[in-house]
């Protein structure tokens, strides 16, 4: 059942886009996965991209953040022309994206404290190890689980992992955040939580955001607007319920009741 919660107020600017597709394309081994994808994402917002398994979302971020060229189209992101950056001026730019993993891609090998503490290591070699600690304590209590950073990830529930992942994309301050199926195999009441959180990172932090997922639930409650992504293209946009109205499109008739919506 899908839960009809509502986001917190918050300011979206329309006037200005940190990302920006135009006419983006991409095959693999002559299957056409997008065919020509338009859209842009304010200042702000949390966008909520639908598609079911295997129609290219997760590709589309890819080719966002820079890990996948497209084959055709431009990409621009907070004022960069993705397709046309050098490997370092790349890096820079991905200091400014934050990628949530569907599977939260922590680091076994590594305590919570370390998982976090090794982005900014790596990136802001300058801070010391108080100004470290601050910052991994500050993230940590940000996601609710400032008592989990001496575990193992293998200590740590599905839900606990999707937190700690979106504790260390965080720690970098993104103004950018992309989410893959954030709430994928996790329950219900779990699901609404990451939802939840979700909304308090745009709202607390001032993110802009991609919200990848085919979760009904999750798309109501995270999405101030919706993009359906059918055939390698964006066929509809709006809100849910307009999004949604289009029942006269077995294809969105089948996605809805997919998500056994009453």
């Amino acid at each position: 059942m899908i839960q009809d919660e509502k986001k917190a107020k918050h300011t979206i600017n329309r006037d200005k886009s940190v990302i920006s597709v135009r006419g983006l394309k991409k095959s693999f081994e002559g299957y056409d996965v997008l065919t020509g994808v338009d859209f842009d994402l304010y200042q702000g917002e949390n966008l909520v991209v639908l598609g079911r398994s295997g129609s290219g979302k997760s590709v589309l971020i890819k080719i966002i953040a820079g890990l996948l060229k497209a084959d055709e189209g431009s990409v621009n992101v907070l004022g960069k022309d993705v397709t046309r950056l050098s490997q370092k001026e790349l890096d820079q730019l991905r200091l400014k994206i934050g990628f949530s993993f569907q599977n939260s891609a922590l680091y076994d090998s590594f305590s919570v404290r370390e998982n976090l503490e090794f982005p900014l290591r790596r990136h802001y070699s300058h801070l010391t190890n108080s100004e470290v600690k601050k910052q991994v304590e500050f993230f940590l209590d940000a996601v609710g689980l400032s008592q989990a950073i001496n575990q193992m990830p293998s200590e740590l529930s599905g839900g606990q992992k999707k937190r700690i992942g979106i504790a260390r994309t965080l720690i970098l301050k993104p103004e950018i955040m992309l989410y893959d199926e954030p709430t994928a195999g996790l329950d219900p009441i779990t699901c609404i939580d990451i939802n939840n959180l979700i909304n308090e990172v745009q709202t607390r932090f001032h993110t802009s955001s991609i919200i990848i997922t085919h979760d009904l639930s999750c798309a109501k409650a995270t999405g101030d607007r919706m993009l359906m992504l059918l055939e390698g293209q964006f066929r509809y946009e709006g809100s849910f319920q307009e999004v949604f109205r289009h029942t006269e499109d077995e294809r969105v008739k089948q996605f809805y009741d997919y998500n056994f919506v009453d």
